[in-house]
């Protein structure tokens, strides 16, 4: 009988998808804080134009959308938790719009990387819309993760870096305190 011990060195089995909900920085703010969430990217995605500056995407002309791609562990947090914090952190009923950022790349969109993925969001949609849970339709698209690239350096971890800024105190900061108050049970310890 062999007693070699074995491990399992194996790293956890993670998840990719990208969430399109108004300006990165907030959704960023909010899913770096997310027991399960092992990394976000700001970058943009499914516009037609190969490596976009932010000042492109700002144009709207290249058809992309400012995103968040986040990297998860579905054994720690599941998906139907990560589109539960992002409807609630977003208007998805307002086409091309978040508060006064205005433009297609500020669009509600959830772009998929595996076919459970898109048949989870279109079910969640459907019962959000059905359950009349938001006052209008959503309009958030469902789309394969298509054209994505990571924006800048200087947008990564931006509200950890300029706290103080207007935008972050007075805009990414409330919603981030918003997310912790509601959603105690997904917070990453010390968050």
């Amino acid at each position: 009988m062999d007693h070699t011990p074995t491990s399992d060195t194996s790293a956890p089995a993670t998840e990719t998808i990208a969430l399109g909900g108004g300006c990165f920085w907030c959704t960023e703010a909010i899913f770096t804080r997310v027991r399960g969430v092992v990394d976000v990217e700001n970058g943009y995605s499914n516009g037609h134009v190969k490596n976009p500056s932010y000042e492109d995407v700002c144009t709207g002309d290249t058809g992309h959308a400012e995103v968040v791609r986040v990297v998860y562990d579905p054994a720690q947090v599941s998906l139907q938790q990560l589109l539960g914090i992002f409807f609630s952190i977003h208007d998805p009923t307002t086409l091309n719009r978040q508060g006064n950022d205005v433009g297609p790349q500020y669009r509600s969109g959830i772009y998929t990387t595996t076919t459970e993925q898109e048949r989870v969001a279109r079910e969640m949609i459907a019962d959000l819309d059905q359950g009349r849970i938001f006052n209008a339709p959503l309009v958030t698209e469902v789309q394969a993760l298509g054209n994505y690239w990571p924006a800048e350096d200087y947008h990564q971890d931006y509200f950890e870096h300029h706290p103080e800024r207007g935008y972050c105190a007075f805009v990414v900061g409330p919603k981030v305190d918003k997310f912790r108050k509601h959603f105690v049970e997904l917070l990453k310890p010390g968050a």
